[in-house]
């Protein structure tokens, strides 16, 4: 019964990361709560992956890793690593994703991407090179370089937390560096060479023209007087301004128009089109733009202007609407319209939920849109500036994240305490505020890496591990050591795909660990397989990464389908071959 329930659970925690309704954190609770009410987990069990000394180590790299993008010292190192970016296509891919690569070795891959994405698209335009060439290859050097160090990735940080929790042996801050370096070199040599076949070319546009291009959803209501009351729907002005009415939303009632609909006074019109027809609404006698009390001013001027902001995955705005977060009084900003990843959206705005990767336009004060390129969870969509580089704090900033890095080689200090002490150095020298410290740190992440630990000692506690185990080694036995291995790696790519890198990894370790026991190898190259295998799956824009860079480079799912398929195959064949040589059975 208790195996029963465990694998229920996970089952049902899938389901719901999946559907991608709910907050990670949120479904990680709930999991924690019910292993708890029946008794699988202890209290203490449940909650002990909060006090593990790698959370620890990851916020504090949330912390000196912001540190560095604050005081400008990654703006100077992106521009300065794009700046000779030039010439041929697949040597300016290898050249950006060498210097991608590099940073996000000792960053979070999702910051690296948001961090180099207004860089290449500048590099984009510099160079006639098409930004769609260029965005997906980013985002995979920035996964694939979280490979090649313990710090690349959290994913790496939490197994190598789960094997000194369970008495195995630890994984060193370069342990993994031959065989992740492989790995990157494998996916740029793969994207240089067939960039041309792989990749879409879509045109690079101005950013007012990317405006131009994108389909945006707005609220149009039909004002008192208004010579189009009484118009049948799809013969009104609107509908030949090349408008495509979505919804009506009619005395608070939501009606879906067909022929027969025709516009009454005060009707609230959700409508699709770009931004010049959005404009041209301005124009029309009895009707208005009404975006969540959009400002009735010019659109842009000395002060006001208009702008695209990315929703990033560390966004409070995730999975929740407009009116929940009060943007407009939070945030100063006004939104006119929204872009969802060519998908339809048959919601107001206010009410519409909001995912990684819309794109948001928005109108405001000048001031106020700059300062979210120094956020991480909004991104704007524009030509690159650097920040304002403060060289003594950003130097700083840097010394105490290389002596964290040397402390942990030498053994002067454990590696925890070493990025804790780093972190605060750069507090105290406020190279970043203690209130920022607190921003730049995803929480919600660190909840979910804690989760699952938890739901790795349910599954040890009640032998679902064993069961799994036993069912893996009794049919991939026959086939040999390396089939097994190959069986975890499929298994724990397969569910990237509705969970993150890190939670797959969490469950599937578990698993392989009890298989070596089983099988009486050394348990090394199984959770080796197990944590790299969990950056490497990039046949689908799940990855926080590619959410990114969806809407920038005007993609479809298709696209990274094309590029990352071939590549996610020889990337796995390439763990079962590289593994075992470096990490015997």
């Amino acid at each position: 019964m208790d195996i029963a329930i465990v694998i229920g659970v996970l089952l049902f925690s899938l389901i719901l990361f999946s559907i991608g309704k709910f907050s990670v954190d949120w479904i990680t609770l709930c999991m924690l709560a019910v292993l708890m009410l029946t008794g699988i987990l202890t209290p203490a069990e449940a909650l002990s992956g909060f006090g593990e000394d790698y959370v620890w180590m990851l916020a504090a790299l949330f912390v000196l890793s912001g540190a560095l993008q604050e005081t400008g010292i990654l703006d100077l190192l992106g521009s300065t690593l794009l700046k000779q970016a030039k010439g041929r296509t697949s040597g300016t891919i290898a050249r950006m994703m060498t210097a991608v690569g590099f940073t996000s070795s000792f960053m979070n891959n999702t910051a690296v991407t948001a961090i180099y994405l207004a860089p290449v698209l500048s590099v984009a335009r510099r160079t006639g090179i098409s930004g769609s060439k260029l965005l997906i290859p980013m985002a995979y050097a920035s996964i694939l370089g979280g490979t090649c160090t313990l710090i690349g990735t959290s994913t790496n940080l939490a197994v190598s937390g789960y094997l000194q929790k369970h008495g195995y042996q630890t994984i060193g801050i370069f342990d993994i560096t031959p065989v992740g370096l492989s790995l990157f070199l494998i996916g740029v040599v793969f994207l240089s060479l067939f960039s041309g076949k792989l990749l879409p070319d879509h045109p690079n546009e101005t950013i007012a023209e990317e405006f131009g291009l994108r389909e945006y959803v707005s609220e149009v209501i039909i004002s008192a007087g208004s010579p189009m009351i009484g118009q049948p729907v799809f013969s009104s002005r609107l509908a030949t301004m090349g408008f495509r009415i979505l919804n009506i939303i009619r005395n608070k009632t939501q009606l879906v128009p067909d022929h027969t609909s025709v516009l009454s006074e005060g009707d609230v019109l959700l409508v699709e089109g770009n931004i010049s027809t959005l404009m041209d609404v301005k124009e029309v006698a009895g009707v208005e733009i009404r975006a969540d009390a959009f400002i009735e001013r010019d659109l842009q001027g000395d002060n006001f202007r208009l702008a695209e902001l990315l929703v990033t995955p560390q966004s409070l705005l995730v999975n929740r609407t407009l009116r929940d977060t009060r943007f407009r009084h939070d945030y100063g900003l006004v939104v006119i319209a929204i872009n969802r990843r060519s998908q339809s959206v048959y919601e107001k705005i206010g009410h519409l939920t909001l995912q990684v990767g819309d794109v948001l336009l928005v109108q405001g004060a000048a001031e106020k849109i700059s300062y979210y390129r120094r956020t991480r969870e909004l991104h704007i969509l524009e030509d690159f500036k650097p920040l304002l580089y403060r060289k003594k704090k950003g130097y700083l900033s840097v010394l105490a994240f290389l002596a964290a890095i040397i402390c942990s080689i030498t053994g002067l200090l454990p590696s925890a305490p070493a990025f804790l002490v780093a972190a605060l150095l750069v507090i105290a020298a406020k190279a970043v505020s203690l209130s920022r410290a607190y921003e730049m740190i995803d929480f919600r992440l660190l909840i979910l890496i804690a989760g699952m630990s938890a739901m790795g000692v349910a599954m040890l506690n009640t032998g679902a591990a064993a069961w799994i185990s036993n069912g893996i080694i009794e049919h991939l036995q026959p086939f040999g050591l390396h089939a097994i291995m190959a069986g975890f790696i499929i298994l724990t790519v397969l569910l990237t795909q509705p969970m993150s890198n890190a939670a797959a990894a969490l469950v599937v370790l578990p698993i392989a660990l009890e298989s070596a026991r089983t099988l009486g190898v050394s348990p090394q190259p199984f959770a080796i397989a197990v944590m790299l295998s969990a950056s490497v799956s990039l046949v689908a824009p799940f990855e926080p990464s590619c959410m990114l860079v969806y809407a920038p480079g005007r993609y479809r799912f298709s696209d990274f389908f094309r590029a990352g398929f071939i590549l996610t195959i020889l990337l796995m064949i390439a763990l079962v071959v590289l593994v075992p040589l470096y990490w015997k059975f």
